[in-house]
C-alpha cells in the first residue's frame, strides 16, 4: 500500500468519472438508458408480477426482478466504456495521460454507476406508493435498494472489463450478458437443483454462492450479511483488477 501514487489515482478517477459522465449526458444514452429500465421495470413489476392484486405493501415483487433485469441492462451501460475508445481510436490520448490506469478503470467504473443509481433514485416514488398502500417495512426496502445498487456495480464491473477485451460495443454487451447471466443463473433453485441432484447438494450449493441472486436475496428478506457484501465487492475489485490488467496490456501493445 506504501507503493501506491495516491494523486495519481485520485487524479485519474476524477478525469475519467468527468469525463465519462460527460458523454453519457452529453448524448441520449443516459436519458435513453434510465427512460427504458424504468419502463421496463414498471412493467414487470407493475404488470407480470400482478402487484396491485396481491393487497400487500410490499416491495418483493420489484425487487425480485433487478439481477434478471440488470444482467441486461447494465452491460449495455458498460459495453462502450473501453470498446468505443479502441474503436475510435481516443485509447491512446486516454492511456498517455500522467495518471494512475487504476483510476481511470475506477473512475470509468464509477461513472457508469452513478447511471445506474439515478435510475434506482428515479424509482423511489414506488417506494413511496407502497407506503400509501399499507405500513411497509421500510428499513428491509431501504437495506435491499442498498444491496441493488451494490449488485448493479457487479453487472457494471463484468461488462467493464469485457468491453477492455474487444473494440465491439456490441460484442462486449452480448459476451458480458453471457457472463452475467451464468453468475446470475447458477443461485436459480432450477439450476442449483439440477447440479445437486447429479453432483450432490454440497456441490449445488457452492455453485449457488457464486451466485449474485443467492447473495440478493438476503437482503430481499431484511438481513444485512456481511458474507453477501464481502461477496460483491470482492468481485468488483477482481473485475477491476482484470479490466487494468487488460488495459495495461493494450498500453503495451501501442
Amino acid at each position: 500500500m506504501l507503493g501506491v501514487d495516491w494523486h495519481g489515482l485520485v487524479t485519474g478517477i476524477r478525469a475519467a468519472w468527468r469525463r465519462e459522465i460527460s458523454a453519457y449526458f452529453a448524448t441520449p444514452l443516459a436519458y435513453v438508458f434510465v427512460a427504458i429500465f424504468l419502463l421496463v421495470l414498471g412493467i414487470f413489476t407493475w404488470d407480470l408480477s400482478r402487484f396491485f392484486d396481491t393487497g400487500a405493501a410490499d416491495l418483493g415483487p420489484f425487487f425480485y426482478w433487478h439481477p434478471w433485469l440488470f444482467l441486461l441492462f447494465m452491460p449495455a451501460l458498460a459495453m462502450r466504456l473501453w470498446a468505443e475508445e479502441a474503436s475510435q481510436g481516443t485509447s491512446e490520448l486516454l492511456l498517455s495521460l500522467p495518471v494512475s490506469l487504476s483510476g481511470l478503470v475506477i473512475g470509468k467504473l464509477l461513472a457508469a454507476w452513478t447511471v445506474a443509481a439515478i435510475a434506482l433514485v428515479l424509482t423511489f416514488p414506488w417506494w413511496i406508493t407502497v407506503n400509501i398502500l399499507g405500513p411497509a417495512d421500510n428499513p428491509a426496502i431501504a437495506l435491499t435498494y442498498f444491496v441493488s445498487l451494490i449488485m448493479a456495480g457487479g453487472y457494471l464491473a463484468i461488462g467493464a472489463a469485457v468491453s477492455a477485451l474487444t473494440r465491439s460495443a456490441v460484442l462486449a454487451f452480448v459476451i458480458g450478458v453471457l457472463v452475467a447471466f451464468i453468475l446470475t443463473a447458477a443461485g436459480w433453485p432450477l439450476v442449483s437443483g439440477a447440479i445437486a441432484e447429479v453432483l450432490g447438494p454440497a456441490a449445488g450449493d457452492a455453485v449457488a454462492q457464486f451466485s449474485f441472486v443467492t447473495h440478493f436475496e438476503t437482503a430481499q428478506r431484511g438481513v444485512l450479511e456481511l458474507r453477501g457484501l464481502f461477496f460483491f465487492f470482492g468481485f468488483i475489485a477482481l473485475c477491476v483488477t482484470l479490466n487494468t490488467l487488460f488495459i495495461s496490456q493494450r498500453r503495451g501493445s501501442t
